[in-house]
C-alpha cells in the first residue's frame, strides 16, 4: 500500500524586528490560516570580528561574542514574533536563526519556499526609500514568489 503524503507549503518570513517585519510576519500568518501553508520566520545575524584582536584570549573573546550575539538575535526573533502574532497564534511560527548577510540569509531560504515574504524595508537608514537595500536584493534574486508587505497594511491588501 502506497501512503500518500501530503506536504504543507511553506512561507518564508524575513523578520528583523522593524515594524515592517512585524506587518509581514501577520501577512504570512493570516496568509497561512487561509490555504494551510507552514510559517517559517527567519533572522539573520551578522558579526564582524575585530581584525586587531590578537593574544591567547582572543579566540575564546571571539566565539563568546558570537554566541551573545547569536542569542541576541534569537530573543529579539522571539519578542518580534511575539508581538506580531501574540504568544499563541492559530498558526505554528517556526523560528529560525542564520547566521550572514539578512539579503544572502532570506534569498537562500528562498530556495525552499514556496512564498517568500518580506516587509517593504527594515532598520536601514535611508526613511526616504520604498523599499529596503534587503527587500530590494530579496526581490531580485529570490529563487520564488516574493510578497513584499507595507507597513500599515491589512490582511485584504
Amino acid at each position: 500500500m502506497v501512503s500518500e503524503q501530503t506536504i504543507e507549503p511553506l512561507i518564508v518570513v524575513g523578520v528583523d524586528g522593524s515594524n515592517h517585519s512585524k506587518e509581514a510576519l501577520r501577512w504570512a500568518v493570516a496568509q497561512a490560516a487561509m490555504t494551510g501553508a507552514r510559517v517559517h520566520a527567519v533572522m539573520a545575524w551578522e558579526w564582524n570580528r575585530n581584525p586587531f584582536a590578537i593574544g591567547p584570549t582572543a579566540a575564546e573573546t571571539v566565539d563568546a561574542e558570537a554566541v551573545t550575539a547569536e542569542e541576541a538575535a534569537r530573543r529579539k526573533l522571539a519578542d518580534t514574533v511575539a508581538a506580531a502574532v501574540g504568544t499563541s497564534p492559530g498558526v505554528p511560527v517556526f523560528r529560525r536563526v542564520e547566521q550572514g548577510s539578512p539579503a544572502q540569509v532570506l534569498v537562500d531560504a528562498s530556495k525552499e519556499a514556496d512564498l517568500m515574504v518580506v516587509g517593504t524595508r527594515g532598520y536601514g537608514g535611508f526613511k526616504g526609500a520604498l523599499l529596503g537595500s534587503v527587500s530590494q536584493q530579496v526581490v531580485q534574486y529570490s529563487a520564488g514568489t516574493v510578497v513584499l508587505v507595507r507597513e500599515g497594511a491589512d490582511e485584504n491588501d
